[in-house]
């Protein structure tokens, strides 16, 4: 019995050796079959006692597919960039007056166009009025003046009724239209704090638009007045005013300063006056002096100025009510309106100066008169120029205009023999066309963001010569028909204080 129950225990503790060998040979094999195969599923361990003592039933996971396993993770599709809008385009330039809340005005822009239309209105009256006095004989300083102040009142008016209208109104582009005629539609409504605005100038209320382009109206034909001094009419220079105001100067200006004028659309630069103002008032000055012909006894008996001490101090006011006339073109208080001053004073003052070192090689002395009147020859020069050149461009300006409206009031006259009383054409022609031809020579883009052209301005000013040349000899001819142009030699030789108005200056 001994040995069986030893060998019963010997084939016992072997059969319990072979099952506690078990674990670590399956958890050799595992590695193994792994590296042999790296694509092949790795057996999950048992279950931890606790969960086998617990009775509850493992589940295996689903073996994953061989070929989903060895192939790469696709990255996520981009996402789609965002979508970004084009800004709006601006909405284009309005081409008419209109409607706007009155918190779009700007107050300081306004502020200074009404200063600048006090200071272009102080250029005629008295301005203009002294200029003139102090330049014709004592017997009829008063008639210079009272034609002077006289034309401020009458273009005012048919300004108001239908000058405005026919120049600043889009219509063709010679012709401007009537939606202003009397000022209807100029409109200021408080409570509902609406102003009308002009498309020249958005940032002003219309009304002052209208009022300081009122003053070149004025001074235009009033400059006419010295070229028939001490001989016209009072009632032909009435009439004359009246219709050369609306038949000549409002359309030349919508011409050029609307901006659907065919002058304009070409590109034609004038920034205050050159063509508009001074090129045709000197050539309806020319035409008037022609016309009229001579005064009695000129070139043959001496005609002593009254006081040139009134024409110094109409020349200062000018001087000063110029800066109105050309900075206040910018229509804005503004750094355009800076330069349009800076140029202004430095071309004035090298022109007075040229004009006196000329005088004064030719005649032997300088003079007084000689030195307002370079003065008012820069002040016309700069003017189509002032908010389109920088100050080394004035100074050319300065010096062509003192030397060639010297020579338009001295040389130019005698040679052709008219008598331009006060050298209108002289001085404001000829300076007018130096002025304008010279803008588009000297334009600085950067100031201005424009281009000049030479042919463009010759195009301008020939156009103005010849339609005011025309139209002014039309209006005399239809006047000297009806009520006359010319007082009597009589009443010339008394003088027009008298024989026109029944006063005298002391």
């Amino acid at each position: 019995m001994a040995l069986p129950s030893v060998a019963a225990i010997v084939l016992s503790g072997l059969v319990l050796a072979s099952f506690i060998e078990s674990p670590s040979t399956y958890a050799q094999a595992a590695p193994a079959a792994a590296a042999a195969d790296p694509a092949a599923p790795v057996a999950a361990p048992p279950p931890a006692d606790g969960a086998a003592a617990s009775g509850d039933a493992a589940v295996a996971a689903p073996a994953p597919d061989a070929a989903s396993a060895a192939a790469p993770v696709a990255a996520p599709a981009p996402a789609p960039a965002p979508k970004v809008e084009a800004p709006p385009a601006p909405p284009p330039p309005p081409t008419a007056p209109y409607l706007t809340t009155v918190d779009k005005i700007n107050s300081g822009d306004t502020a200074w166009m009404l200063t600048s239309t006090g200071l272009v209105l102080l250029m005629t009256i008295p301005g203009l009025a002294l200029f003139y006095a102090g330049m014709v004989r004592k017997k009829n300083v008063i008639s210079v003046m009272a034609q002077v102040f006289a034309v401020t009142c009458i273009v005012s008016i048919v300004w108001m009724i239908a000058g405005y209208s026919i120049a600043f109104m889009p219509g063709s582009p010679y012709f401007g239209g009537f939606e202003r005629i009397l000022l209807f539609g100029m409109d200021f409504m408080k409570d509902a704090g609406k102003v009308t605005v002009h498309h020249a100038a958005t940032t002003i209320p219309e009304s002052v638009y209208m009022m300081y382009q009122m003053t070149f109206a004025i001074i235009t034909p009033a400059l006419v007045v010295g070229a028939f001094a001490e001989r016209m009419k009072f009632s032909a220079m009435i009439l004359f005013m009246a219709l050369w105001s609306l038949l000549v100067y409002s359309p030349i200006a919508h011409w050029v300063w609307e901006p659907g004028g065919w002058l304009a659309t070409m590109g034609a630069l004038d920034f205050a006056g050159g063509t508009v103002v001074h090129v045709n008032a000197g050539i309806a000055g020319f035409v008037c002096a022609f016309m009229l012909g001579k005064r009695v006894g000129f070139g043959s008996e001496p005609f002593p100025p009254f006081n040139l001490g009134l024409t110094m101090a109409g020349a200062a006011m000018l001087w000063v009510g110029w800066f109105g006339f050309n900075a206040g073109s910018a229509v804005a208080a503004d750094g355009r309106a800076g330069m349009a001053m800076a140029v202004t004073h430095i071309a004035t003052a090298l022109a007075a100066l040229t004009w006196m070192a000329v005088e004064w090689g030719v005649r032997g002395k300088p003079s007084l008169l000689g030195l307002c009147s370079g003065a008012v020859a820069g002040l016309v020069a700069i003017t189509p120029a002032a908010g389109f050149v920088n100050p080394r461009g004035a100074l050319v300006i300065g010096v062509a205009a003192g030397l060639f409206c010297y020579w338009g009031a001295t040389s130019l006259k005698r040679m052709i023999g008219y008598d331009d009383s006060l050298d209108v054409f002289g001085i404001h022609g000829v300076g007018g066309i130096v002025g304008a031809l010279l803008t588009g020579v000297l334009v600085d883009k950067g100031i201005s963001g424009s281009d000049g052209s030479l042919i463009v301005q010759a195009t301008a000013i020939g156009a103005t010569l010849v339609y005011s040349g025309v139209m002014t000899a039309i209006i005399l001819t239809l006047i000297k028909m009806t009520v006359g142009l010319r007082v009597s030699e009589e009443e010339e030789r008394d003088g027009l204080d008298i024989s026109s108005h029944e006063e005298m200056v002391h």
